[in-house]
Protein backbone atom coordinates (compact mmCIF):
# COMPACT_ATOMS: atom_id res chain seq x y z
CA UNK A 1 0.00 0.00 0.00
CA UNK A 2 1.35 3.41 -0.93
CA UNK A 3 -0.92 5.21 1.50
CA UNK A 4 -0.85 5.07 5.30
CA UNK A 5 -4.40 4.25 6.37
CA UNK A 6 -3.75 4.23 10.11
CA UNK A 7 -4.83 6.92 12.55
CA UNK A 8 -1.89 9.02 13.73
CA UNK A 9 -3.63 9.47 17.09
CA UNK A 10 -3.90 5.71 17.61
CA UNK A 11 -0.46 4.74 16.33
CA UNK A 12 1.11 7.34 18.65
CA UNK A 13 -0.40 5.62 21.71
CA UNK A 14 1.98 3.41 23.66
CA UNK A 15 0.77 -0.14 24.30
CA UNK A 16 -0.02 -1.11 27.89
CA UNK A 17 3.12 -1.54 29.96
CA UNK A 18 1.48 -4.37 31.90
CA UNK A 19 1.13 -7.03 29.23
CA UNK A 20 4.78 -7.46 28.24
CA UNK A 21 5.81 -9.39 31.34
CA UNK A 22 2.81 -11.68 31.27
CA UNK A 23 3.35 -12.73 27.70
CA UNK A 24 6.80 -13.87 28.86
CA UNK A 25 5.60 -15.47 32.09
CA UNK A 26 2.94 -17.51 30.31
CA UNK A 27 5.73 -19.45 28.56
CA UNK A 28 8.03 -19.72 31.59
CA UNK A 29 7.89 -22.93 33.64
CA UNK A 30 7.41 -22.54 37.43
CA UNK A 31 7.01 -18.76 37.10
CA UNK A 32 4.78 -16.83 39.49
CA UNK A 33 2.83 -13.82 38.26
CA UNK A 34 1.99 -11.07 40.76
CA UNK A 35 0.97 -8.55 38.18
CA UNK A 36 -2.57 -9.01 36.96
CA UNK A 37 -5.22 -7.05 38.85
CA UNK A 38 -7.69 -9.91 38.89
CA UNK A 39 -9.17 -11.56 42.00
CA UNK A 40 -8.07 -15.16 42.50
CA UNK A 41 -11.52 -15.99 43.88
CA UNK A 42 -14.19 -17.61 41.73
CA UNK A 43 -17.37 -15.63 41.29
CA UNK A 44 -19.57 -16.67 44.26
CA UNK A 45 -21.85 -19.58 43.40
CA UNK A 46 -25.15 -17.83 44.02
CA UNK A 47 -24.14 -15.16 41.47
CA UNK A 48 -23.03 -17.78 38.93
CA UNK A 49 -26.29 -19.68 39.50
CA UNK A 50 -28.30 -16.61 38.61
CA UNK A 51 -26.38 -16.26 35.34
CA UNK A 52 -26.90 -19.95 34.57
CA UNK A 53 -30.60 -19.66 35.39
CA UNK A 54 -30.94 -16.68 33.04
CA UNK A 55 -29.43 -18.76 30.23
CA UNK A 56 -31.66 -21.74 31.01
CA UNK A 57 -34.72 -19.50 30.88
CA UNK A 58 -33.67 -18.12 27.50
CA UNK A 59 -33.01 -14.61 28.80
CA UNK A 60 -30.51 -14.00 26.02
CA UNK A 61 -31.99 -10.98 24.25
CA UNK A 62 -30.81 -7.38 24.23
CA UNK A 63 -31.73 -5.36 27.29
CA UNK A 64 -32.52 -1.66 27.07
CA UNK A 65 -29.50 0.46 26.15
CA UNK A 66 -29.14 1.73 29.70
CA UNK A 67 -29.35 -1.78 31.18
CA UNK A 68 -31.95 -3.90 32.94
CA UNK A 69 -34.30 -1.74 34.97
CA UNK A 70 -33.96 -4.11 37.95
CA UNK A 71 -30.17 -3.78 37.81
CA UNK A 72 -30.28 0.00 37.63
CA UNK A 73 -32.60 -0.01 40.64
CA UNK A 74 -30.22 -2.24 42.61
CA UNK A 75 -27.26 0.00 41.68
CA UNK A 76 -29.28 2.96 42.96
CA UNK A 77 -30.03 1.07 46.18
CA UNK A 78 -26.36 0.11 46.59
CA UNK A 79 -25.01 3.65 46.16
CA UNK A 80 -27.63 4.98 48.57
CA UNK A 81 -26.83 2.45 51.31
CA UNK A 82 -23.05 2.66 50.94
CA UNK A 83 -22.58 6.36 50.13
CA UNK A 84 -25.84 8.04 51.05
CA UNK A 85 -26.26 9.39 47.51
CA UNK A 86 -29.51 8.94 45.59
CA UNK A 87 -29.45 8.39 41.82
CA UNK A 88 -32.57 8.08 39.68
CA UNK A 89 -32.36 4.61 38.08
CA UNK A 90 -34.28 5.82 35.03
CA UNK A 91 -32.10 8.78 34.08
CA UNK A 92 -28.88 8.93 36.13
CA UNK A 93 -27.47 5.39 35.81
CA UNK A 94 -25.96 3.60 32.80
CA UNK A 95 -24.82 -0.04 32.78
CA UNK A 96 -21.61 -0.46 30.76
CA UNK A 97 -19.19 -3.11 29.54
CA UNK A 98 -16.89 -2.87 32.54
CA UNK A 99 -15.75 0.31 34.22
CA UNK A 100 -13.38 0.86 31.31
CA UNK A 101 -16.20 1.57 28.86
CA UNK A 102 -17.72 4.01 31.34
CA UNK A 103 -14.41 5.91 31.53
CA UNK A 104 -14.11 6.02 27.74
CA UNK A 105 -17.62 7.17 26.91
CA UNK A 106 -17.76 9.49 29.92
CA UNK A 107 -14.81 11.43 28.54
CA UNK A 108 -16.12 11.35 24.98
CA UNK A 109 -19.49 12.71 26.13
CA UNK A 110 -18.01 15.88 27.65
CA UNK A 111 -14.76 16.65 25.79
CA UNK A 112 -14.36 19.21 23.03
CA UNK A 113 -11.06 19.34 21.10
CA UNK A 114 -8.37 20.99 23.24
CA UNK A 115 -10.13 20.59 26.57
CA UNK A 116 -7.79 19.54 29.36
CA UNK A 117 -8.23 16.44 31.52
CA UNK A 118 -6.27 16.38 34.79
CA UNK A 119 -4.92 12.92 35.57
CA UNK A 120 -3.07 12.21 38.84
CA UNK A 121 -0.43 9.52 38.34
CA UNK A 122 0.57 6.80 39.07
CA UNK A 123 -2.86 5.56 38.05
CA UNK A 124 -4.79 3.13 35.87
CA UNK A 125 -3.30 2.79 32.40
CA UNK A 126 -6.49 3.64 30.46
CA UNK A 127 -7.11 7.21 31.64
CA UNK A 128 -4.50 8.97 29.52
CA UNK A 129 -5.19 7.07 26.26
CA UNK A 130 -8.95 7.53 26.67
CA UNK A 131 -8.46 11.27 27.18
CA UNK A 132 -6.31 11.48 24.05
CA UNK A 133 -8.77 9.46 21.98
CA UNK A 134 -11.56 11.79 23.14
CA UNK A 135 -9.56 14.76 21.78
CA UNK A 136 -8.41 16.12 25.13
CA UNK A 137 -5.02 17.25 26.32
CA UNK A 138 -3.96 15.18 29.37
CA UNK A 139 -2.48 17.25 32.18
CA UNK A 140 -0.51 14.99 34.53
CA UNK A 141 -0.10 15.54 38.26
CA UNK A 142 2.81 13.53 39.63
CA UNK A 143 1.71 12.17 43.02
CA UNK A 144 4.34 11.78 45.73
CA UNK A 145 5.13 8.87 48.03
CA UNK A 146 5.74 11.28 50.93
CA UNK A 147 2.07 12.34 50.59
CA UNK A 148 0.96 8.69 50.54
CA UNK A 149 0.13 9.25 46.85
CA UNK A 150 -2.88 11.38 47.81
CA UNK A 151 -3.88 14.31 45.63
CA UNK A 152 -3.14 17.56 47.46
CA UNK A 153 -5.23 20.73 46.94
CA UNK A 154 -2.21 22.82 45.92
CA UNK A 155 -1.25 20.23 43.28
CA UNK A 156 -4.74 20.42 41.80
CA UNK A 157 -4.82 24.22 41.85
CA UNK A 158 -1.49 24.42 40.06
CA UNK A 159 -2.76 22.11 37.30
CA UNK A 160 -6.03 23.92 36.54
CA UNK A 161 -6.19 26.29 33.57
CA UNK A 162 -8.96 27.99 31.61
CA UNK A 163 -9.12 24.85 29.42
CA UNK A 164 -9.60 22.37 32.27
CA UNK A 165 -12.84 20.39 31.88
CA UNK A 166 -12.53 17.48 34.30
CA UNK A 167 -10.39 15.89 36.98
CA UNK A 168 -10.05 12.11 37.07
CA UNK A 169 -10.01 11.01 40.71
CA UNK A 170 -8.57 7.48 40.89
CA UNK A 171 -9.18 6.33 44.48
CA UNK A 172 -8.81 3.76 45.95
CA UNK A 173 -5.81 3.79 43.65
CA UNK A 174 -4.41 1.31 41.20
CA UNK A 175 -1.37 0.80 41.38
CA UNK A 176 -0.45 2.32 44.75
CA UNK A 177 -3.32 1.23 47.00
CA UNK A 178 -3.63 4.84 48.19
CA UNK A 179 -6.93 6.20 49.47
CA UNK A 180 -8.46 9.65 49.94
CA UNK A 181 -10.20 10.24 53.26
CA UNK A 182 -13.21 12.52 53.70
CA UNK A 183 -11.14 15.57 54.73
CA UNK A 184 -8.92 15.11 51.68
CA UNK A 185 -11.98 14.96 49.43
CA UNK A 186 -13.60 18.02 50.98
CA UNK A 187 -10.53 20.12 50.18
CA UNK A 188 -10.54 18.87 46.58
CA UNK A 189 -14.32 19.42 46.28
CA UNK A 190 -13.99 23.09 47.24
CA UNK A 191 -11.56 23.62 44.36
CA UNK A 192 -13.76 21.69 41.91
CA UNK A 193 -16.73 23.93 42.76
CA UNK A 194 -14.71 27.15 42.82
CA UNK A 195 -13.11 26.47 39.45
CA UNK A 196 -16.36 25.16 37.92
CA UNK A 197 -15.04 21.84 36.62
CA UNK A 198 -16.21 18.22 36.72
CA UNK A 199 -14.76 15.16 38.39
CA UNK A 200 -14.75 11.56 37.18
CA UNK A 201 -14.43 9.43 40.31
CA UNK A 202 -13.26 5.89 39.52
CA UNK A 203 -14.43 3.90 42.55
CA UNK A 204 -14.00 0.36 41.22
CA UNK A 205 -12.10 -0.61 44.41
CA UNK A 206 -14.45 1.20 46.80
CA UNK A 207 -15.54 -2.02 48.56
CA UNK A 208 -11.90 -3.00 49.20
CA UNK A 209 -10.61 -0.59 51.84
CA UNK A 210 -8.85 -1.59 55.06
CA UNK A 211 -8.52 1.52 57.23
CA UNK A 212 -12.01 2.90 57.08
CA UNK A 213 -15.09 2.85 54.86
CA UNK A 214 -14.70 4.46 51.45
CA UNK A 215 -16.23 7.93 50.99
CA UNK A 216 -17.33 9.04 47.53
CA UNK A 217 -16.72 12.65 46.50
CA UNK A 218 -20.28 12.56 45.12
CA UNK A 219 -21.54 12.44 48.72
CA UNK A 220 -20.04 15.85 49.55
CA UNK A 221 -22.38 18.84 49.37
CA UNK A 222 -22.64 20.31 45.88
CA UNK A 223 -20.65 17.52 44.23
CA UNK A 224 -23.25 15.04 42.98
CA UNK A 225 -24.10 17.34 40.07
CA UNK A 226 -20.39 17.68 39.21
CA UNK A 227 -19.42 14.00 39.47
CA UNK A 228 -19.41 11.06 37.08
CA UNK A 229 -19.14 8.11 39.47
CA UNK A 230 -17.63 4.98 37.90
CA UNK A 231 -17.90 1.54 39.49
CA UNK A 232 -18.40 -2.09 38.53
CA UNK A 233 -18.46 -5.73 39.53
CA UNK A 234 -15.02 -7.01 38.51
CA UNK A 235 -13.01 -6.38 41.68
CA UNK A 236 -15.45 -6.55 44.59
CA UNK A 237 -17.47 -9.53 43.33
CA UNK A 238 -14.67 -11.37 41.44
CA UNK A 239 -16.58 -10.91 38.17
CA UNK A 240 -13.81 -9.75 35.81
CA UNK A 241 -14.85 -11.94 32.88
CA UNK A 242 -18.49 -10.93 33.16
CA UNK A 243 -17.50 -7.46 31.86
CA UNK A 244 -19.94 -5.27 33.73
CA UNK A 245 -19.65 -1.77 35.13
CA UNK A 246 -21.75 1.33 35.51
CA UNK A 247 -21.73 5.10 35.57
CA UNK A 248 -23.85 7.36 37.75
CA UNK A 249 -24.10 11.08 37.15
CA UNK A 250 -26.13 14.09 36.09
CA UNK A 251 -28.98 13.26 33.71
CA UNK A 252 -27.63 15.43 30.89
CA UNK A 253 -24.25 13.66 30.95
CA UNK A 254 -25.66 10.14 31.32
CA UNK A 255 -28.01 10.83 28.39
CA UNK A 256 -25.09 11.63 26.10
CA UNK A 257 -23.05 8.68 27.40
CA UNK A 258 -26.02 6.42 26.67
CA UNK A 259 -26.13 7.75 23.11
CA UNK A 260 -22.50 6.73 22.51
CA UNK A 261 -23.09 3.39 24.25
CA UNK A 262 -26.19 2.87 22.05
CA UNK A 263 -24.26 3.26 18.82
CA UNK A 264 -21.03 1.51 19.85
CA UNK A 265 -22.20 -1.29 22.16
CA UNK A 266 -26.03 -1.54 22.21
CA UNK A 267 -26.13 -2.99 25.74
CA UNK A 268 -23.95 -4.76 28.29
CA UNK A 269 -24.06 -8.60 28.32
CA UNK A 270 -27.54 -9.72 29.33
CA UNK A 271 -26.47 -12.79 31.33
CA UNK A 272 -24.01 -10.67 33.31
CA UNK A 273 -26.71 -8.16 34.13
CA UNK A 274 -28.99 -10.80 35.66
CA UNK A 275 -26.07 -12.14 37.70
CA UNK A 276 -25.21 -8.61 38.86
CA UNK A 277 -28.71 -8.09 40.26
CA UNK A 278 -28.08 -11.10 42.51
CA UNK A 279 -24.62 -9.79 43.44
CA UNK A 280 -25.99 -6.47 44.65
CA UNK A 281 -28.95 -8.01 46.47
CA UNK A 282 -27.13 -10.79 48.32
CA UNK A 283 -23.38 -10.39 47.78
CA UNK A 284 -22.32 -8.22 50.74
CA UNK A 285 -21.19 -11.23 52.78
CA UNK A 286 -19.03 -12.51 49.89
CA UNK A 287 -17.39 -9.12 49.47
CA UNK A 288 -16.60 -8.93 53.18
CA UNK A 289 -15.02 -12.40 53.17
CA UNK A 290 -12.83 -11.50 50.19
CA UNK A 291 -11.94 -8.15 51.76
CA UNK A 292 -10.76 -9.87 54.95
CA UNK A 293 -8.66 -12.30 52.94
CA UNK A 294 -7.06 -9.46 50.95
CA UNK A 295 -6.35 -7.63 54.20
CA UNK A 296 -4.57 -10.69 55.60
CA UNK A 297 -2.39 -10.81 52.48
CA UNK A 298 -1.77 -7.07 52.64
CA UNK A 299 -0.54 -7.34 56.22
CA UNK A 300 1.67 -10.30 55.32
CA UNK A 301 3.35 -8.32 52.50
CA UNK A 302 3.89 -5.22 54.62
CA UNK A 303 5.46 -7.33 57.36
CA UNK A 304 7.68 -9.09 54.82
CA UNK A 305 8.86 -5.77 53.37
CA UNK A 306 9.71 -4.49 56.86
CA UNK A 307 11.74 -7.62 57.57
CA UNK A 308 13.75 -7.25 54.36
CA UNK A 309 14.09 -3.45 54.84
CA UNK A 310 12.31 -2.72 51.58
CA UNK A 311 10.64 0.69 51.69
CA UNK A 312 6.89 0.65 51.04
CA UNK A 313 4.20 3.04 52.25
CA UNK A 314 1.19 1.26 53.73
CA UNK A 315 -1.71 1.01 51.27
CA UNK A 316 -5.26 1.04 52.60
CA UNK A 317 -7.25 0.25 49.47
CA UNK A 318 -7.49 -2.01 46.40
CA UNK A 319 -5.19 -5.08 46.32
CA UNK A 320 -1.80 -3.69 45.38
CA UNK A 321 1.41 -2.68 47.13
CA UNK A 322 3.89 -0.25 45.55
CA UNK A 323 7.34 -0.87 47.05
CA UNK A 324 10.23 1.48 46.32
CA UNK A 325 13.34 -0.02 44.66
CA UNK A 326 15.33 3.20 44.15
CA UNK A 327 18.14 2.00 46.44
CA UNK A 328 19.25 -0.54 43.83
CA UNK A 329 20.15 2.00 41.15
CA UNK A 330 18.03 0.33 38.48
CA UNK A 331 15.04 1.54 36.55
CA UNK A 332 11.75 -0.13 37.41
CA UNK A 333 11.79 -1.94 34.08
CA UNK A 334 15.36 -3.19 34.62
CA UNK A 335 14.52 -4.45 38.11
CA UNK A 336 11.33 -6.19 36.97
CA UNK A 337 13.06 -7.78 33.98
CA UNK A 338 16.03 -9.03 36.03
CA UNK A 339 13.72 -10.31 38.78
CA UNK A 340 11.66 -12.22 36.21
CA UNK A 341 14.73 -13.69 34.52
CA UNK A 342 16.54 -14.70 37.70
CA UNK A 343 13.73 -15.63 40.08
CA UNK A 344 10.80 -16.29 37.74
CA UNK A 345 8.45 -13.82 39.39
CA UNK A 346 6.55 -11.26 37.32
CA UNK A 347 5.73 -7.84 38.77
CA UNK A 348 4.85 -4.62 36.96
CA UNK A 349 7.28 -1.69 36.63
CA UNK A 350 5.85 1.44 38.23
CA UNK A 351 6.39 3.34 34.98
CA UNK A 352 3.52 1.38 33.39
CA UNK A 353 1.28 3.74 35.38
CA UNK A 354 3.04 7.02 34.57
CA UNK A 355 6.57 8.37 34.54
CA UNK A 356 6.43 9.24 38.24
CA UNK A 357 6.12 5.51 38.92
CA UNK A 358 9.84 5.23 38.21
CA UNK A 359 11.63 3.60 41.13
CA UNK A 360 8.57 1.57 42.19
CA UNK A 361 6.97 -1.79 41.42
CA UNK A 362 3.34 -2.81 41.48
CA UNK A 363 2.75 -6.11 43.23
CA UNK A 364 -0.79 -7.47 43.29
CA UNK A 365 -1.95 -9.48 46.28
CA UNK A 366 -4.99 -10.87 44.45
CA UNK A 367 -3.22 -14.21 44.70
CA UNK A 368 -3.20 -17.02 47.27
CA UNK A 369 -1.15 -16.60 50.43
CA UNK A 370 0.86 -19.66 49.36
CA UNK A 371 1.84 -18.02 46.06
CA UNK A 372 2.66 -14.76 47.83
CA UNK A 373 4.90 -16.52 50.37
CA UNK A 374 6.78 -18.30 47.60
CA UNK A 375 7.17 -15.12 45.56
CA UNK A 376 8.27 -13.02 48.52
CA UNK A 377 10.86 -15.65 49.42
CA UNK A 378 12.27 -15.27 45.93
CA UNK A 379 12.15 -11.47 46.22
CA UNK A 380 14.10 -11.58 49.48
CA UNK A 381 16.80 -13.74 47.86
CA UNK A 382 16.95 -11.36 44.90
CA UNK A 383 17.17 -8.24 47.06
CA UNK A 384 19.86 -9.78 49.28
CA UNK A 385 21.87 -10.66 46.19
CA UNK A 386 21.61 -7.08 44.92
CA UNK A 387 22.77 -5.84 48.32
CA UNK A 388 25.74 -8.21 48.19
CA UNK A 389 24.52 -10.34 51.08
CA UNK A 390 24.55 -13.64 49.20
Amino acid sequence: MSRDFLSEKVTALKPSGIRKFFDIVSEMKDAISLGVGEPDFDTPWHIRDEGIYALEKGKTFYTSNAGLKDLRQEISNYIKRTQGVEYNPNSEILVTVGGSEAIDIGLRAIINPGDEVIIPQPSYVSYEPCAILAGAKPVIINLKAENEFRLKPEELLNAITDRTKILILPYPNNPTGAIMEENDLRAIAEIIKEKDILVMSDEIYSALTYKEKHVSIASIEGMKERTILINGFSKAYAMTGWRLGYACGPKEIITQMTKIHQFAIMCAPTTSQYAAVEALKHGDKDVEEMRQSYNQRRRFLMDAFRKMNLECFEPYGAFYVFPCIKEFGMTSEEFATKFLQEEKVAVVPGTAFGECGEGFLRISYAYSLESLKLAIGRLEKFVNRLRGKS
